[in-house]
């Protein structure tokens, strides 16, 4: 037997517990806990599992809607989607494993957040991630890229999920502490979706999947602290994952929910067997019993608490109807994975562990999952940026160079390099790939398509959360509106600092605020999400990045639209106001070296107006190029759509009351670039319903030209964009 330790100060303390919460789990347990149920409160009562930092914030969210059949709280959201199908989706981070262990850190996140949706009965239809690293200056950077991107290619590509769609940003803020977001959408039938309330006294509660081993242990509370100067030394509790495997359990999963001997269902992503067991009882309101030594295992003589406390991948826990566990198990041989009956539901309202014929913990679950922390920590609002008038700034002495440089800086360059490592045709039902304002999916079988897109602005965020917040939810609104998809909801990843720290908890409040004005405007519920918090080292945070996941549908897939100009004399059209705004703007920092100023504001209302519009040019025949201007102004949106086209276009000089250099590349809301051969009648519609719309070139040629001002070549333009990355990774000795 392994000598079980004694509880001490220091032990506790080891755990993440407050002298406050410790006191708290003496009183639920009437005793001093043993070491497997310190283990249990500790891992239950992470940051990470839950949220005790962020709830009371995070119940400010609009999470209704007609369109939702299952908000947050679940594995992932469900949003209905007509013709009796689901769209099923979840973003989630594997933000400090990836920095530890790049390759296996991005590989578990996609093999995580896949698991959160095939366990509601969908089958995943598409992967995107939401990438952020530190300065491409930084001796780690290309490391890290190169094995986060190898992690998220090799899971992904070998389960045979197409991965169509993320963002890549850098910036020094995440030196040291990158962000891996991974997404996931699914479909299923709305009536085949399955929950992981666990029912009926006597039930079998049945373990399924890979056998757990000793990695990942202490996974949820390492994503609950703070890094410092020895955080390589925590890779032993990154999780190891398998692709193969996992792609059996998913078939295996789907295969049982066609039949009707599933009760509950959950998977084994952060705490494991803990978190599973835990949530499954305190939704269902029984007891679980569990043996633990009928529980697979990888490697000898491991103790309840590695047992319970194990991040071991490709697991699955589930409670069955009486008489099928044969059955059951017959599916699950078939397909070469460990079944296990380890423990049945009890009406105690306890988790009772055994093992070795002795109780190893016996914990009341209500108690456990209600009295978890919730704290209303201190908070500071973030100080008011002042507003940057473009006159009192210098022009530059040329507008080519400064194009030039903002369409090859490491934020805007083309992420080909990236994407292309990834196989985003497998399946074979992708409409529209990475690259684009947001990808598309067929559902199969039909002539409809989900739109999809990850989205945030970290320097919005910090320099006004709020409004960042918002810009965040209407930007992924707009990229979604831009292909003509009528957007259903989102799903939420919030990366911030300690908490602990007021100014950052300012932060968190302020983009929650946002995200919430912008959902209910626009009609977006939240319908589920994560919070990963104390992204920092040695007191260094990340820049706030609450980055939203958007998901749309397109009800006829001959009527979308993409951003590459098409043909010669189209007429280009600019939809939206524009007054130059150049605060916290992509210009002000790539150009000038600065990062100040507010950024633009979000009306919402306009959005919802411009958006409308523009997805009803596009449903209705009327135009198919659409591009919504966002980093670097309209003229870095009109060099993109260049570039993706292969053909020039002809800007006029504006006559306008801003400088000139304002106007190309101010960072004004609400806007998008349409082309159109039928320009007079969208001008005039555009006019009947009070919409800023107006024509500012034409298509053609073989080079993006603005005036007297610029001239620049099409394939100069692609060569800068699409160069930066593939030449910064290939001089990886520099």
């Amino acid at each position: 037997m392994v000598e079980t330790p004694i509880i001490t100060d220091e032990l506790i303390a080891e755990h993440g517990f407050t002298k406050d919460e410790y006191k708290t789990v003496l009183a639920i347990m009437g005793r001093v806990p043993s070491f497997t149920e310190l283990g249990i409160f500790s891992v239950m009562w992470s940051e990470h599992c839950s949220y005790k930092s962020s709830k009371k914030w995070l119940k400010t969210l609009p999470t209704d809607g007609p369109q939702v059949i299952q908000g947050p709280g679940e594995n992932a959201g469900v949003v209905d989607i007509g013709d009796g199908k689901a769209a099923i989706f979840k973003i989630e981070s594997h933000n400090h494993p990836s920095f530890i262990e790049p390759y296996q850190g991005a590989a578990t996140g996609v093999g995580g957040i896949l698991r959160d949706v095939f366990t509601m009965g969908a089958r995943p239809v598409a992967n995107l991630n939401a990438l952020r690293f530190g300065s491409p200056n930084h001796p780690k950077t290309r490391h890290l890229i190169s094995g986060v991107v190898g992690g998220i290619g090799g899971y992904g590509n070998c389960i045979g999920v197409p991965t169509i769609g993320g963002e890549v940003n850098f910036h020094p803020a995440y030196n040291g502490n990158i962000l891996v977001n991974a997404m996931t959408v699914g479909l299923a039938d709305t009536d085949k979706i399955f929950y992981s309330a666990a029912a009926g006294n006597g039930n079998a509660v049945v373990y399924v999947g890979s056998k757990t081993g000793r990695d990942g242990i202490h996974g949820a509370t390492m994503a609950s602290a703070e890094f410092s100067d020895d955080s390589e030394e925590k890779r032993p509790t990154v999780q190891v994952g398998d692709p193969f495997t996992e792609k059996l359990l998913l078939e295996a999963c789907l295969e049982l929910m066609a039949t009707d001997a599933i009760v509950a269902i959950q998977d084994m992503g952060a705490a494991g067997l803990t978190s599973s067991s835990v949530e499954m009882a305190s939704k269902g309101g029984v007891g679980v019993e569990l043996d633990l030594d009928l529980v697979p295992a990888r490697e000898t003589a491991m103790t309840a608490y590695e047992l319970m406390l194990s991040e071991s991948q490709e697991r699955m826990l589930m409670v069955l109807k009486p008489n099928s566990e044969k059955m059951a198990q017959a599916i699950f041989d078939k397909w070469e994975l460990d079944f296990a009956i380890i423990g049945k539901i009890t009406d105690t309202g306890n988790l009772v562990l055994k093992m070795h014929g002795e109780i190893m913990a016996d914990i009341p679950v209500d108690p456990l999952v209600e009295n978890a922390p919730e704290y209303d920590r201190p908070w500071e609002k973030t100080p008011e940026a002042p507003k940057i008038q473009a006159r009192e700034l210098s022009p530059p002495e040329n507008l080519e160079d400064v194009l030039l440089e903002l369409i090859s800086t490491p934020d805007s360059a083309s992420k080909r390099w990236i994407w292309e490592q990834y196989d985003h045709m497998v399946m074979a039902d992708t409409v529209a790939g990475p690259g684009g304002d947001s990808a598309v999916v067929r559902v199969h079988g039909t002539n409809r398509g989900l739109a999809v897109t990850t989205d945030c602005t970290p320097r919005y965020c910090a320099a006004a959360p709020e409004t960042g917040g918002r810009q965040a939810a209407a930007e992924a609104w707009r990229n979604l509106t831009a292909v003509g998809a009528k957007p259903l909801a989102l799903t939420n990843n919030l990366n911030f600092g300690n908490p602990e720290r007021p100014v950052i908890m300012g932060q968190v409040v302020g983009c929650i605020a946002g995200i919430s004005d912008a959902g209910r405007v626009l009609d977006f519920p939240v319908v589920s999400g994560n919070v990963s918090l104390y992204n920092e080292t040695n007191g260094e945070a990340i820049l706030p990045t609450p980055v939203i996941g958007g998901v749309g549908l397109i009800d006829n897939l001959d009527r979308t639209a993409n951003c590459a100009f098409k043909a010669e004399g189209d007429t280009i059209i600019l939809i939206g106001d524009t007054t130059g705004w150049l605060g916290a703007s992509l210009y002000l920092r790539e150009v000038e070296g600065r990062e100040v100023g507010a950024p633009p504001p979000v009306d919402l209302t306009t959005e919802r107006k411009n958006g409308d519009f523009v997805r009803y040019l596009i449903s209705d025949g009327q135009i198919d190029t659409c591009h919504d201007i966002s980093d670097g102004g309209l003229l870095l949106a009109l060099a993109e759509m260049a570039i993706a086209g292969e053909i020039g276009a002809n800007i006029k000089s504006p006559e306008i009351d801003i400088p000139l250099f304002a106007w190309a590349f101010g960072e004004d809301q609400a806007r998008y670039v349409i082309t159109s051969k039928q320009s007079e009648a969208i001008l005039g519609s555009a006019k009947s319903v009070g919409i800023s719309a107006a024509v500012i070139g034409t298509v053609g040629g073989s080079a993006l030209t603005l005036g007297d001002s610029i001239s620049i070549s099409v394939l100069d333009l692609a060569n800068r964009h699409r160069s930066w990355l593939p030449n910064y990774m290939a001089n990886a000795g520099e």
